[in-house]
């Protein structure tokens, strides 16, 4: 009898409804919600209420795409946290109440976790190249940074994390001061395949152990800014693209230090990227570049399971559906969930 797990994730702006088949991915839908550039930011209450709207349509979307009926479905895995409370209310409501209906166990999913597992999605007519425990997971975005050492699928240890801000905040903060629009990361990665990251020098925090730390960087970029304007109020304009590539640089390279540092105290030969952040161009190839080097087994995800999808929730779902690890309908969602 196949397993088919429908996922959920409604985390933060976007809502999203997978299938998953015996461990392959059938179907993917993800409704984005534009309305937050204009504020520079998600909204929470607007993300809330544009899950409402979507959510149903999402669902039924992912169903037919996949070529099956609700009655095929064996399971719902849903997003249960960490993210914003009112987004994921609307998923966790919505997933106890299609569960209830059709009688099917509920499963609630890490959002963090399934970062990592997502590099166990498998799909069909490819070659699937999956890790094998255990492995290094850097998990970048814009609320987490941590170097996760993943010995089973749900046996994960946290070795290293920031102490203060994400990379993907340093991004966007940094693309802020620049002026640069709402999400601003992307807009950094794409301006800086024009620059040269040798341009300007940024001075990286000292931290022991694993840990990052990225306040200190965001602060003296924008005391740097600060002065050269002073001087030159078109510099931004300027230096854009070479701005844009070496805050890139800096930032890669600080998460590069910490990582060699964790392969070399583990001894672990295989890493992966996840989470928003591993979309981003230069960490990408920054990764395959050491891989090389140090002589391990990189696993880049591809660029649509590196925000915040369901395929990720799905796959999640599966697996612990192969373990028996349902959860009653009591479950509340949780804004903050640790490993």
């Amino acid at each position: 009898m196949r397993t088919t797990i429908l996922g959920i994730e409604s985390s933060c702006d976007d809502t999203s409804a997978s299938i998953i088949q015996d461990g392959f991915l059938l179907s993917n839908v993800i409704a984005n919600q534009e309305v937050h550039k204009i504020y520079g930011g998600v909204v929470p209450e607007l993300a809330s209420r544009a899950h409402q709207q979507n959510i149903i349509p999402v669902v039924d979307r992912a169903i037919k795409i996949a070529g099956l009926t609700k009655n095929d479905i064996s399971a719902v895995a849903f997003t249960r946290g960490p993210g914003l409370l009112g987004s994921l209310l609307v998923g966790t409501s919505f997933a106890k109440g299609f569960a209830l209906f059709n009688n099917l166990p509920l499963i609630e999913v890490n959002h963090l976790q399934a970062h990592v597992l997502s590099h166990f999605i498998m799909e069909k007519g490819v070659d699937n190249q999956l890790p094998t425990f255990p492995f290094l997971c850097l998990l970048v975005s814009g609320g987490h940074t941590q170097i996760i050492l993943v010995n089973d699928y749900f046996e994960m240890k946290i070795i290293g994390q920031t102490i203060d801000d994400a990379a993907g905040e340093a991004f966007d903060k940094c693309a802020k001061i620049m002026g640069l629009p709402y999400p601003g990361g992307p807009l950094v990665d794409k301006y800086s395949k024009e620059g040269n990251p040798q341009a300007f020098k940024f001075t990286k925090p000292r931290v022991s152990g694993l840990d990052y730390s990225y306040s200190g960087f965001k602060t003296a970029f924008l005391y740097f800014i600060k002065e050269k304007i002073k001087t030159d109020p078109d510099f931004i304009e300027k230096n854009l693209y070479d701005l844009c590539a070496s805050i890139q640089f800096t930032i890669v390279d600080i998460l590069l230090d910490k990582l060699k540092m964790a392969i070399r105290e583990t001894g672990v030969k295989e890493v992966a990227i996840g989470g928003g952040v591993s979309a981003n161009s230069g960490l990408r190839k920054s990764i395959l570049e050491l891989s090389l080097k140090m002589k391990f087994k990189a696993f880049i995800p591809e660029f649509r399971y590196t925000t915040d999808n369901a395929a990720m929730i799905a796959i999640t779902g599966y697996h612990k559906f192969l373990k028996n690890q349902f959860i009653g309908h009591d479950v509340v969602p949780l804004a903050r969930m640790t490993f």
